[in-house]
């Protein structure tokens, strides 16, 4: 776990299993409690090739019909039917736009039901083994099905290390955001305001929106665990904390947002040209988080889904927040501290930098690359495609 500290850009090197070192008695740790539906599913086309298709979201109550992708899409046009490897289910491809296709399933009574038995998990490109275990790619806290991908920052956490938190002090509530397509979509323009955002259902309920609203009271900080919990807790903000709810969000946090509600967050490396990235780099600043990004590569971190963490203490001072001043506990014991060289305060603006030249470019070498505001940090040689893969699922 690399520890990240916005207002100095300090990096202390430390452990997930030392996070409650780092936290604070009567800190709130906010966990995404999404469960991943094993919605990969593999058949063949009428003329016998390869398909695949990734369920995203129901269209119907029914759960018949479904927001998907698909592949190859050129050879999925609208009326194809995939038949499903080891099963009576058939996939009808109904209508495609741009980047999703709709998508009937037939053929059983219970089309959820058989996608439970026969889907796979849709775990990440570049992750080639098959997972048997399923419940590798949940969180142990993982109640309400219906995510397309896990929320990963969430995969650090054992029942024990649950336990370390609550004798710390630390208060754990939970919120639920299905994770679908705008969470791994990469960003294809140069300017992010260009990029269209789909929705993702969360909800906040009672008991949540309480734990939050009195440990701001106390002056107490929110911590979010992975991006996922950092979108719902923004979209939830009122004037004083957060409101109730349920709903749909579209909520694209880029630098300049000001964060309502978050005072800290846990999340994992996240992928180039990723609306991820951008979310982590609103709120530590873009210098700070390339930097701590091309220390934890010259300290072979390993990046993505899988992959180890960050913990941002507090906000950069310099962005719009509405939280309390966050002094930091002192680094664990055995930590490795780092503070890397950083342009001064304000040379560039975190509100425009967006709107500047291409600020990131893939790549598929196996040597980690850092470029203008976007990097590759391959978690292994085998990850070296990741970036030529049609979806990078997975986030924290």
């Amino acid at each position: 776990m690399l520890v990240l500290d916005p207002r100095t850009g300090g990096v202390t090197h430390s452990t997930i299993a030392e996070l409650p070192r780092y936290l604070e008695p009567g800190d709130l740790m906010v966990f995404n409690d999404s469960r991943v539906l094993p919605a990969r599913l593999i058949g063949r086309r009428t003329d016998g090739g390869a398909a695949e298709v990734l369920l995203l979201r129901p269209l119907d109550g029914a759960r018949h019909r479904w927001e998907a992708l698909i592949r190859p899409a050129r050879r999925l046009e609208p009326g194809t039917r995939v038949q499903v490897d080891s099963s009576a289910l058939v996939v009808a491809i109904e209508a495609r736009n741009d980047e999703t296709a709709r998508v009937r399933l037939n053929g059983v009574a219970d089309p959820l039901a058989e996608v439970r038995r026969i889907g796979l998990m849709p775990t990440p490109p570049y992750i080639k083994e098959r997972l048997d275990d399923r419940e590798r790619y949940q969180t142990v806290y993982a109640r309400e099905e219906g995510s397309a991908a896990a929320p990963t920052a969430g995969l650090h956490f054992t029942p024990e290390l649950l336990s370390a938190v609550r004798e710390r002090g630390v208060g754990i509530a939970f919120v639920t955001l299905h994770v679908g397509l705008d969470t791994f979509r990469p960003v294809r323009v140069d300017n992010p305001a260009e990029h269209p955002i789909h929705r993702e259902w969360y909800r906040i309920d009672d008991a949540c929106a309480r734990a939050i609203n009195e440990a701001r009271r106390q002056g107490k900080r929110i911590v979010a665990v992975g991006t996922t919990s950092v979108r719902v807790l923004e979209s939830g903000a009122t004037g004083d904390g957060v409101a109730a709810g349920e709903g749909w969000t579209g909520l694209f946090i880029t630098p300049g947002h000001e964060f309502r509600v978050v005072d800290a967050m846990l999340t994992n490396f996240h992928l180039p040209k990723s609306t991820l990235l951008m979310l982590v780099s609103a709120f530590a600043g873009r210098d700070r988080i390339l930097a701590a990004y091309g220390e934890a590569i010259r300290e072979h971190y390993r990046f993505y889904s899988f992959g180890d963490c960050m913990f941002i203490t507090s906000p950069h001072p310099a962005l719009p927040h509405r939280g309390r001043e966050i002094t930091p506990n002192p680094p664990a014991q055995g930590g490795r501290r780092f503070t890397p060289d950083l342009p001064p305060q304000g040379e560039s603006d975190e509100r425009d930098v967006w709107r500047s030249a291409p600020w990131v470019r893939r790549s598929c070498s196996a040597t980690p690359t850092i470029w203008r505001f976007g990097l590759v940090a391959n978690a292994s040689p085998a990850s070296a495609a990741c970036t030529r893969s049609w979806v990078g699922m997975g986030r924290s």
